[in-house]
């Protein structure tokens, strides 16, 4: 029992916390009964309590003593500290994502998150790279790290139609997070009322969203982490002086970024052209910054909130160029005299029909002119194609008009005006009075369809556009439409009929006699055709089929092809050696990733040039290692086929001079008219020389040197290239992070031990993979606490394994759930441990450390910093590291994971704790000492590049939020002077002076508000150091000198300067060699020196830098004592780690000698480290020079 008044600052108390004791940092008194108590917790969190004489009875004060007893158990308290390591794991592993994921991330990717992205708080930002480069592999780490740092828990993802499945399969297949589709169905029946506050992890469509008020209200009435928004570009809005056109995406856009702390916008295209549409699209991520119009005295700097980088810059690590080379050509053919015939006679069709629907209300216009186009692009696709769509056309016109009659002679009987003298019935009725169908419903650009819809609602949709929209609006025109149908109908029968497809001829020479379609062994290499119609791509199936003579050699995917049948079909075409050809449709194209084939053709041309970079990119895409080479097969006879044609002509001939940056930038190159327009006028007055020379110099005009020039200037705004020094700053990183991560072989280790401590079951399966037999109900349960919506755990599993390459190591073997720190099973087990045995860290433990052959015992300390937001407890950064402490009061840094090198303590090593715990120095304030070594150096360090990194970032926000408002102010004050004038010159101006005051007034406001903003961001706070647990180090030569079990040292001057004299002697070896070395032994990181082998040769591939971990021993010695966790790192380097042995006899060195690959397996959990015999070691060591080979 503990009076109230007893409790005093500085006392350890018991009572206030479940199984931990707190420490009083100040006292309250509230009147005679109560007092305000604040504590500091184990975590280091500072909290209040409000305590009573009834508590009194709970409390009590910790026993007196030494403030750190070392008497928890160390399997306990070994396990508790792996627990809290494990869930604190990126503090460990800078790059966790990468390591946890099932992805292979590339040097440009590498930088975009962990350089570009990560370090802002907030993250406002564009990621602009080239398509292809692999954007989604990047948002995915991204929201991986944010995921583990818990610095984002609620993610929303904003995709057109067509992209957001294949943003749910990435994210679930790539990064093992599970996002939601949103839809109508879930909103209606949502139990809350608002679907979007029910899920954490979502994927919603973005014209769903931008045309839905209802939606959007739901949406405002949410807060989110992160919001992504994939082809941000669409979200456009545009600037005609002082007026603003905001789109509904724009709108949409502008609510997304009040909802977010972060905000991420993707595209490959975010500059239109338009200085001020740019400003407008930037104001989405900072209005105030980028408020107002261009400027010419202002230049526009966005390269701390925008990273581009364009494929043909792309470098791979070992430094060559990341994309092969891309080659396109023009296929002519000629149309028989029958096609040609029916070419002209649609063609005749389908204008005077646009003709006709000049005179309709916009919708109906809109939808007809889709309509007539897409029976235009089918006419140039097949002979099958176009008969198809004729016939079903005629069809279903013609039930419309059956339907139309049979309501209007119900009419009639209320009308009888309608009947003619003679009897007969008339309708003058227009024939949209008559529509039986619901209409189609299209947006309001038809041509946004693609993106908008799912692949198989876009293709049914337009397939009952083609059918039913006419521009007919009686009866009487309606049915002499049907009559020119079946005319038409009939002629492209007998096309078919005729057996004369020139087309198709001219596509199996290509398959046959093309060089190109075989390997040098004369095997058929793998081909991907596109075209624009299911029609067409049965019809090439069938007759490619019996080209190849075999029907399953031949794969086909279209819109109404279910995600798993994709998934398949994909996986037949890349790893089926009989599955030969692909023919897909542009609707299912998106997402398909076949960078196992390096051959295309596109059959059918698409009328939207961004289509040929997004078709070319299947195959010109990450992964690619050959020459990719595309065929586009023109009817240049053909009205549309003469734009083709000088189209293709043009684009060859600035591949000259741009090499395949052309392919890039096709999509932005039709500024002005877009190449829709021009294949559409093409058709409509293609006939005349006029139009003729018109439409060729519109083709030269977008295609112009100059002007495909600028186009890359534009782009280039923040574009950034891949040096070989960031190459190798990046490869250096990736050590580091792969050195100090959690090792596989660790997390495994813990795993079985907690998982077994708590009744789990898990035994071995395949080498590398087990089976989990049962999950305990108290690790199913926590689950369902803590688990934050993740996938809830299952009770058992019939594979799992540690390792991301044990997934699924063949074709033949189920796949396995990959356990790592952010996996449901292990957060539930690290929270359960952590609550069950967190206390055991505070009291300290006992260990040994079997490596270290001196007497002098040490004291490890487990410190954790971190960096505040002002005002506010948001971390912003953290850090987690061992400060070693010795009996002469010395401190240093321990690195990252010592206590992974200690064993548990023998009787002998308990003996010894107990009488060093009455040694003088240990009596010391040692915590204290641990916190300011920790305070003065660490935490220092951390703070001062984390506070500078958030001023420049916010004096960068400053400067331009500042010069853009206090323009704007200046200029409507000085327009309310003016208007002012005016007045009293007794003009009437339509803007009144005081409206222009008050937009100043308003600017004014803003800027204010948002310098204070600024100014707290600015201001990061530091956190006092906390101490979460310690050890007391015994090190094995005082057991041995005790026990006289083995060899020790009392001079730790003469170790040190063996260990010196060593580094020296392979530092001086690895300068000779060329090689640019540095010192990283005081980092912890897995080995002691780095040699970067330096680019000899521009151009060259970069060679791995050599890391070698020197061990130096007194001439004589018989052993070398490795540490599990240097093994480990040698394992898991293989080739780029080299074991140095340097002897030493007095100041003279032998050696060094180097020993590539010498280990061959991880030791066992129970290994905490091995000896080696010194000569078993020096028979396998070669000569340094020898090793140069390896690189």
């Amino acid at each position: 029992m503990l009076k109230l008044e007893e409790i005093t600052v500085g006392a350890e108390i018991a009572g206030l916390l479940p199984n931990e004791l707190a420490t009083v940092v100040a006292v309250n008194k509230v009147g005679e009964n109560a007092v305000t108590v604040y504590y500091k917790t184990h975590s280091g969190a500072v909290q209040e309590q409000l305590l009573f004489r009834e508590n009194e009875e709970k409390l009590s004060v910790a026993e007196t003593g030494l403030a750190w007893s070392f008497d928890s158990p160390s399997k306990d308290f070994k396990l508790a500290l792996e627990a809290l390591r494990i869930r604190m794991g990126f503090l460990f592993d800078p790059m966790m994502a990468i390591h946890t994921s099932n992805v292979e991330p590339l040097p440009h990717q590498i930088s975009a998150v962990y350089e570009a992205m990560l370090p802002k708080q907030p993250l406002r930002f564009v990621l602009a790279d080239d398509p292809g480069a692999g954007k989604t592999i990047m948002a995915g780490l991204l929201i991986k790290e944010l995921l583990m740092r818990a610095d984002a828990q609620r993610i929303l993802i904003v995709a057109p139609g067509s992209l957001t499945e294949q943003w749910q399969d990435e994210m679930r297949d790539k990064f093992t997070i599970d996002f939601k589709l949103f839809s109508r169905d879930q909103q209606e029946l949502s139990s809350s009322g608002n679907y979007f506050n029910d899920e954490n992890l979502l994927i919603a469509r973005v014209d769903q969203l931008a045309r839905a008020e209802d939606l959007q209200q739901k949406l405002q009435a949410t807060h989110w982490d992160l919001i992504i928004v994939d082809e941000a570009h669409k979200l456009s809005a545009h600037r005609f002086g002082n007026k603003i056109d905001k789109t509904q995406r724009y709108e949409l856009g502008e609510l997304l970024g009040r909802i977010t702390r972060h905000f991420l916008l993707m595209t490959a295209t975010p500059h239109n052209g338009k200085e001020d549409d740019f400003r407008l699209w930037l104001a989405l991520l900072d209005s105030d910054r980028f408020y107002g119009g261009s400027r010419d005295d202002a230049k526009l700097d966005v390269s701390d909130v925008m990273r581009r980088m364009v494929k043909e810059e792309l470098l791979k690590f070992d430094g060559t160029r990341l994309f092969p080379e891309r080659r396109a050509y023009t296929v002519n053919y000629h149309l028989s005299e029958l096609e040609a015939s029916l070419y002209g006679q649609v063609t005749q069709y389908v204008v005077e029909e646009m003709n006709r629907a000049e005179r309709l209300d916009k919708q109906r216009k809109g939808q007809v002119g889709f309509a007539l186009t897409m029976l235009q692009r089918r006419l140039a696709s097949s002979p099958e194609a176009i008969y198809q769509s004729l016939r079903r056309r005629k069809e279903r016109l013609e039930k419309q008009l059956k339907e139309m009659k049979v309501s209007a002679r119900s009419l009639a009987i209320q009308e009888p005006n309608s009947w003619s003298a003679d009897g007969v019935f008339e309708c003058r009725e227009p024939i949209a009075s008559y529509y039986v169908e619901r209409r189609v419903d299209l947006p309001e650009n038809p041509d946004d369809m693609e993106d908008d819809l799912s692949p198989e609602e876009y293709e049914q949709i337009v397939d009952k556009v083609v059918d039913r929209s006419t521009a007919a609006e009686t009866v009487q025109e309606l049915e002499k439409e049907i009559q020119s149908l079946k005319g038409l109908e009939a002629q492209a029968e007998a096309v078919i009929n005729s057996g004369k497809d020139c087309k198709w001829e001219k596509l199996s020479e290509i398959l046959q006699d093309q060089p190109e379609m075989h390997d040098s062994s004369g095997a058929r290499r793998k081909l991907i055709i596109f075209t624009e119609h299911r029609d067409t791509l049965n019809y090439l199936q069938n007759k490619i089929s019996g080209l190849l003579g075999s029907a399953d050699a031949v794969r086909v995917i279209h819109g109404s092809t279910n995600r798993d049948n994709r998934k398949q079909i994909q996986e037949d075409f890349c790893n089926d050696p009989d599955v030969l050809i692909l023919i897909a449709t542009d609707a299912a194209g998106e997402g398909v990733n076949l960078q196992k084939a390096n051959l295309m053709i596109n059959y059918d041309l698409p009328w939207n040039p961004n289509r040929l970079e997004q078709r070319f990119g299947r195959i010109h895409r990450i992964g690619q290692t050959e020459t990719c080479h595309l065929w586009n097969m023109v009817a240049h006879e053909t009205r549309e086929g003469e734009v083709f044609q000088a189209l293709f002509k043009k684009l060859e001939a600035e591949r000259e001079s741009l090499g395949g940056r052309v392919f890039d930038i096709l999509g932005d190159a039709f500024e002005n008219i877009s190449l829709k327009e021009l294949l559409l006028k093409a058709i409509r007055e293609g006939q005349t020389p006029e139009a003729k020379k018109w439409m060729t110099e519109k083709v030269s005009e977008a295609l112009d040197t100059e002007h495909l020039k600028e186009i890359i200037r534009r782009n280039s705004l923040v574009e950034q290239a891949m040096t070989p020094e960031m190459l190798y700053a990046i490869k250096e990183e990736m050590d580091k992070a792969e050195a100090r991560k959690l090792q596989p072989c660790f997390v495994r280790a813990f795993f079985k031990a907690a998982f077994e401590s708590v009744g789990g079951q898990i035994r071995s399966r395949e080498k590398g993979r087990f089976e989990i037999i049962h999950v305990p109900p108290c690790i199913r349960e926590n689950d369902r606490l803590v688990g934050q919506g993740r996938n809830a755990i299952a009770r058992k599993y019939a594979r799992i394994c540690f390792e991301k390459e044990q997934r699924r190591p063949s074709n033949d073997v189920p796949e396995a759930a990959f356990i790592h720190p952010g996996h449901p099973l292990m957060y539930s087990l690290t929270d359960y441990v952590l609550m069950q045995k967190r206390a055991m860290l505070k009291p300290g433990t006992v260990m040994v450390d079997p490596a270290d052959d001196g007497i002098t015992p040490s004291l490890l300390f487990m410190i954790d910093h971190g960096i505040r937001e002002n005002e506010e407890d948001k971390l912003v950064s953290q850090r987690l590291q061992f400060v070693r402490i010795r009996p002469d009061g010395t401190a240093q840094n321990a690195g990252w994971a010592p206590h992974l090198d200690l064993t548990d303590p023998t009787s002998t090593a308990l003996e010894l704790a107990a009488a060093i715990r009455n040694q003088s120095w240990i009596h010391r304030d040692l915590e204290l000492q641990a916190i300011e070594y920790a305070s003065a150096n660490m935490a220092q360090e951390h703070f001062a590049e984390v506070s500078e990194r958030r001023r420049k970032q916010v004096d960068k926000i400053e400067s331009a939020v500042r010069s853009r408002l206090i323009y704007g102010i200046n200029y409507w004050t000085n327009r309310a002077l003016q208007l002012e004038e005016e007045v009293r010159a007794g003009k009437q101006p339509r803007l009144q002076p005081y409206n222009a005051r008050q937009m100043a007034e308003e600017l004014s406001n803003r800027l204010r508000k948002r310098e204070v903003e600024l100014e707290r961001m600015r201001n990061v706070v530091s956190k006092t150091p906390n101490v979460l647990g310690g050890i007391l180090v015994i090190p094995q030569g005082l057991l041995n000198k005790v026990t006289g079990a083995g060899p020790f040292s009392a001079d730790p001057a003469a170790r040190a300067r063996v260990e010196q004299l060593a580094m020296e002697a392979v530092m001086e070896t690895e300068r000779n060699f060329g090689h640019v070395v540095t010192d990283v032994s005081a980092e912890k990181c897995g080995w002691d020196i780095t040699a970067q082998i330096p680019q000899r040769v521009p151009g060259a591939p970069l060679k791995n830098a050599r890391h070698i971990e020197v061990k130096g021993r007194v001439k004589g010695a018989q052993t070398v004592t490795l540490s599990r966790n240097e093994i480990c790192y040698a394992v898991n380097q293989k080739d780029k780690f080299i074991l140095a042995i340097v002897l030493v006899d007095g100041e003279k060195t032998e050696g060094p000698f180097y020993i590539r690959n010498p280990f061959d397996r991880e030791p066992d959990f129970g290994e905490v480290s091995t000896n080696y015999d010194i000569n078993f070691l020096l028979s396998k060591a070669v000569k340094p020079e020898e090793t140069l080979e390896c690189n």
